[in-house]
């Protein structure tokens, strides 16, 4: 039996859909991940076989004034799963990368996060690698579902409102559906080693800017709003992005023998469900 905490996000949901009743679903309602003592309690009275830690502090900017309940949520948290679970899936980030790279990026490259955000989620990677018994991290990047907020519900509210937007074309990366995502975590369970502790990283195939991104969108929706290409200084936010965080994948389809599906492909999958 598996354990999912996070279970109301969007990976959260897609592995409930997919894994159905071979694991338990908690959301903070449940368990504070963030309450050692509680944790160690609920892992001791109930041994699963792994934990898949979704939970995640993912607004950005908000973390910037809020690094407090950040750093809480993205490093004590995954410290406390890593102490007291058998095995442990974490979910991590690109943002653990400053996006100066002109490759992608691949699991032993220097990371050197640029934001609170990726701050607290790269403290969080360390917190389980040092603490774990056995644990896999997963950096993913740009997570999209039918469920929850995110870019392509913006994409698709605003569309059907307005007749242009702009978007940001120089911010490089790789949208990642959630339920390729949770399919390769399903994958990868089995084939975990007793021991073993490493990175992988996880997004859809293929390379494309928010600006692309939000182009597909509104042809797959068949939606009548022009887009229009602005850089990210004409944007400013409280926290700052990587310009280019596109992971290279290699290591995980060779570990474990998984294919990866383009991302138009998978966007037009997830636009069906919608």
């Amino acid at each position: 039996m598996f354990l999912v905490t996070g279970a109301n996000g969007q990976l959260g949901t897609a592995l409930h859909t997919l894994l159905g009743d071979k694991a338990v679903y908690i959301d903070r309602e449940e368990l504070d991940l963030t309450d050692e003592d509680a944790v160690k309690s609920y892992l001791t009275n109930n041994p699963f076989d792994c934990v898949i830690n979704c939970a995640a502090y993912t607004a950005v900017d908000k973390a910037e004034e809020d690094g407090d309940n950040a750093h809480k949520v993205n490093a004590l948290a995954p410290l406390y799963l890593a102490k007291y679970a058998k095995k442990l899936v974490h979910i991590s980030t690109d943002y653990v990368f400053d996006g100066t790279n002109y490759k992608p990026y691949t699991e032993d490259d220097t990371t050197h996060p640029v934001s609170v955000y990726g701050k607290t989620k790269r403290e969080g990677e360390l917190n389980v690698l040092n603490n774990a018994k056995t644990a896999i991290i997963i950096r993913t990047a740009w997570l999209y579902s039918p469920h929850g907020g995110n870019f392509v519900k913006t994409m698709r509210k605003l569309g059907a409102e307005r007749d242009k937007l702009t978007v940001i074309f120089d911010q490089i990366g790789t949208p990642t559906n959630a339920y390729d995502l949770a399919a390769a975590i399903i994958t990868i369970l089995p084939q975990i080693k007793d021991g073993e502790k490493e990175i992988y990283h996880y997004t859809n195939e293929g390379v494309c800017s928010w600006y692309d991104f939000a182009l597909e969108i509104m042809n797959l929706s068949k939606l009548n709003c022009s887009v229009l290409p602005i850089e990210t200084k004409d944007y400013p936010t409280p926290a700052h992005r990587p310009h280019y965080s596109v992971l290279n994948k290699a290591k995980i389809k060779q570990r474990f023998n998984i294919t990866i599906p383009h991302w138009k492909e998978s966007l037009e999958k997830c636009l069906k469900q919608f």
